[in-house]
């Protein structure tokens, strides 16, 4: 699990965790696997849309800037 993924590779991998997990048919110990992998996708996903966030929010001072230096 230590490769990195993108947003999308990490919410589908979520997804698949969920649909095992709501199964019940995996063994307590696999279960206890897949919901520390599930939280740590969601924690890295959590992160990359803050430094999208982050990103957008430069990008549009960025932008606000270079329109109130035309003037």
């Amino acid at each position: 699990m230590s490769e990195k993924m993108t947003f999308k590779q990490s919410m589908n991998r979520i997804d698949e965790i969920l649909e095992k997990l709501e199964k019940n048919d995996v063994e307590l110990e696999e279960a206890i696997t897949l919901f520390e992998e599930g939280l740590k996708r969601v924690n890295e996903c959590d992160k990359q849309l803050s430094a999208f966030k982050n990103k957008m929010s430069q990008l549009i001072e960025s932008y606000e800037g270079e329109k109130h230096d035309e003037f």
